[in-house]
């Protein structure tokens, strides 16, 4: 995909997410996000997965200063390492690094402690939870790795934090999805954390993985569909690593696809958000490729 055509394709984004923000005033922000990225398997990393969807995201940066980044985990393969990160991180989606925000993966704890993931981020890497603000959202990145007394430190900071954050638009990511069609089905760890975002009025949240892309229905943390107040849930461990196939469909399961890698661009407005589903650059123009239309839509929040 060309820096032309994805210029285009940006167009038609904003194009198609137009109602969900006031023309001519609310321009949203852009947010590219994937996780399990980074597989360390080719001595050149230019021929990795991962430098395929770095290019599909490096251009829409180099369009828009203003956008940024979220890695869902699983950053490189297979265990997390510094070299890894070094070798195969830094030379793909690194190249982004000042604006990307970051989740750490089951992968990063291979290595003890998380530590070359820990390192190789220093401060944006938080407690391995965190939060900012991007325009009028507030975004949540929370470590689904944590147990025990650490998970428990973790809800506790995230109930403060939203308390302290009463926005009306608010998105959270992590890596293993609580609801998943993919091999690894559905990971109930994060079903407290999970509450306490619905209980606040979250919108959205982001996970990987699974090596596929899913979209569900808004949800409560019971999996009942709850168009009103519910959680949507993007599943896009679709970052470069390898495909995994997916399994029978779980409940309120929309729109699924194992096929192909590429990274989710949302488009954050004051009282909404778009999405689009966007193949990585390389994939989309090979010989006899016959694409699927793009998963796009549109949703105020709550």
């Amino acid at each position: 995909m060309s820096v032309r055509a994805l210029g285009a394709g940006l167009l038609a984004f904003a194009a198609a997410c137009a109602p969900a923000a006031a023309a001519g005033v609310d321009t949203g922000i852009t947010v590219y996000a994937a996780g399990d990225i980074a597989r360390c398997a080719y001595p050149d990393p230019a021929y990795a997965g991962a430098a395929d969807t770095a290019a599909t995201v490096a251009a829409g940066l180099a369009q828009d200063p203003h956008a940024v980044v979220l890695a869902l985990g699983d950053l490189t393969y297979p265990r997390g390492t510094a070299r890894e990160f070094a070798d195969c991180y830094a030379p793909t989606w690194g190249r982004f690094r000042d604006r990307t925000w970051p989740a750490p993966g089951n992968h990063e704890y291979y290595t003890p402690g998380a530590q070359p993931y820990f390192a190789w981020w220093g401060a944006r890497a938080g407690r391995g939870y965190y939060s900012f603000d991007l325009g009028t959202w507030h975004v949540v990145s929370l470590d689904s790795n944590l147990a025990g007394d650490a998970h428990a430190a973790q809800l506790d900071w995230l109930r403060a934090d939203l308390a302290s954050h009463p926005a009306r638009c608010t998105l959270a990511f992590w890596h293993h999805p609580l609801y998943s069609s993919g091999g690894h089905g559905s990971v109930p760890a994060m079903r407290d954390a999970w509450q306490l975002l619905y209980d606040a009025g979250a919108e959205l949240v982001l996970s990987g993985h699974d090596h596929d892309y899913e979209r569900f229905a808004p949800q409560d943390a019971d999996g009942r569909l709850d168009a009103t107040r519910g959680i949507r849930q993007f599943v896009v461990g679709t970052g470069g690593a390898y495909p995994t196939p997916l399994l029978l469909p779980v409940a309120h399961s929309e729109v699924r696809d194992s096929n192909r890698t590429g990274v989710l661009r949302l488009r954050l407005y004051a009282g909404g958000y778009g999405w689009e589903f966007v193949e990585s650059a390389r994939v989309s123009q090979a010989p006899m490729f016959d694409p699927a239309p793009p998963d796009r839509g549109s949703a105020a929040c709550h």
